[in-house]
């Protein structure tokens, strides 16, 4: 039987190869035993989907084992972005939640997202135990979907789309977005979070004009993340169209990406920095930040200014939400895209991520631009560098050895100040850091770099490519 593990971001897979029917079925099985052996069975289990190939599918296979196991669903009619689901579950009080997405990876992927009571990403140690229970399953009984809803096992869930834009729209400074009238170029990037960022920005009073809206299996051909790469087409509209800036999702709607009127792609890092320092300066929140280990060391300083502290945990959002919970962060976020902010919901949302943007530019006057500029200035020029490196499986054990057991590392330049063995290593100096690590969702080797000095970052990415694979 084929092995089911779950990554950072949920159980991701090749469709055709290990996303296929019987697997599902098998996870699906897995989480019912799972709820069973909680006794975690008496609420419904709410379902949603992204619009990748077989996603919807998938969640009414899903929904036929969970049915069969005698456990109610809730099941979403049309296709939802994870943080709605997310919601949904804090909303509603639900112990459990299922997205079907493969989020950001290639179109030939697709995957199973698990969250738990509050609305967070499942723990670890959660997924672990799962990862167990589905090793011993095999065969699975089902009840056709038509039969459970005609049952009443499966209940298509009302609009839960309205109390997720009212908590957002709530916390929004609307009068500030509405006076100021933006221009916006929203890339949905044939994803699923198109409709509740469109009902935000039209309730704003915004001019929102929208690219790739529909539904489309290899999202045209590029990467379903907002990167400077895939944004191209969105950059040149951007300028072309003479908006205030542009907005693009990833396929489930909890990565952000920004183009600012001038071109220039704003980075999730940039997005951190900019949120938390609005945040703090402009509306007065108090408290401090949260990043995980391969995220701008920028938020530290900011963090510092205000006499606030900066926490570090490993990558994975689980434990952005649990130390933002801990400490009573402002906001808590990743270099790969997603953040969150403090009251929300406990999981990446890029629906409220992209209204506080529009928010901040609104109420400062400033283009993302002119801000970024103004924190450089204050606060030195961090130089992200990201190599991401595909292998061959058998090399990573080779890897691992080197780096995490013998721990052996290269020779740098510059003097080691510490060293992080916590998830990945990551090797720290005077003015930045470089860490090595496998995704958690995709066959790929990660080496990120930050320095002050652009070049050194991309010295520090080099010295580790070649002392691992010379």
């Amino acid at each position: 039987m084929d092995k089911i593990l779950f990554g950072t971001g949920g159980w991701r897979a090749v469709i055709g190869e290990d996303f296929i029917c019987k697997n599902v079925r098998r996870v699906a099985k897995g989480i019912s035993l799972l709820m069973q052996e909680e006794n975690k069975t008496q609420k419904p289990v709410i379902i949603g989907f992204d619009r990748r190939f077989l996603s919807e599918n998938a969640a009414k296979w899903v929904a036929e084992v969970l049915t069969n196991d005698g456990i109610k669903v809730l099941f979403m009619e049309r296709s939802a972005p994870t943080p709605l689901v997310m919601h949904t579950v804090k909303d509603r009080c639900l112990d459990f939640g299922i997205e079907i997405t493969a989020s950001h990876n290639p179109s030939n992927y697709n995957g199973i997202k698990l969250i738990v009571e509050e609305g967070r990403d499942a723990p670890v140690e959660t997924t672990a135990h799962l990862e167990k229970i589905i090793e011993g399953i095999d065969d699975v009984g089902f009840t056709d979907f038509s039969v459970a809803v005609e049952k009443g096992l499966v209940e298509y869930i009302d609009n839960p789309f309205n109390k997720f834009l009212d908590d957002i729209i709530n916390v929004i400074d609307m009068e500030a977005l509405r006076k100021r009238g933006l221009r916006v170029l929203f890339d949905t990037m044939h994803g699923s979070g198109t409709y509740p960022l469109l009902v935000i920005f039209y309730t704003a009073r915004c001019t929102i004009d929208t690219m790739n809206v529909n539904k489309d299996a290899y999202f045209g051909g590029v990467m379903p993340a907002p990167s400077e790469k895939s944004l191209v087409t969105l950059k040149n509209s951007v300028v072309r169209g003479g908006y205030d800036f542009g907005i693009a999702m990833d396929g489930d709607g909890d990565r952000l990406g920004i183009i600012d009127a001038n071109g220039k792609y704003i980075n999730a890092n940039e997005i951190l920095c900019l949120l938390y320092y609005y945040l703090v300066k402009y509306k007065g929140w108090k408290g401090p930040v949260v990043r995980n280990l391969a995220t701008t060391h920028m938020l530290d300083k900011i963090a510092e200014s205000f006499g606030e502290k900066c926490y570090e945990v490993p990558v994975g959002f689980k434990y952005i939400s649990s130390k933002i919970d801990e400490v009573d962060a402002v906001l808590g976020g990743e270099s790969s895209g997603g953040l969150t902010v403090r009251g929300h919901i406990h999981g990446k949302d890029s629906v409220y991520a992209a209204s506080l943007f529009a928010e901040m530019v609104s109420v400062t006057g400033q283009s993302p631009s002119q801000t970024l500029e103004a924190l450089r200035k204050e606060f030195g020029d961090f130089s992200m560098v990201e190599d991401d490196m595909r292998f061959d499986p058998a090399i990573k054990p080779v890897v691992e050895k080197t780096l995490m057991v013998e721990k052996r590392l290269p020779v740098f330049k510059d003097e080691i100040v510490k060293v992080n063995y916590e998830d990945g290593c990551k090797v720290y100096f005077e003015d930045g850091f470089v860490i090595c690590r496998f995704s958690g969702t995709e066959p790929l080797l990660r080496i990120f770099a930050e320095s002050t000095n652009p070049v050194r970052a991309k010295e520090y990415i080099e010295t580790f490519k070649e002392f691992l694979f010379k």
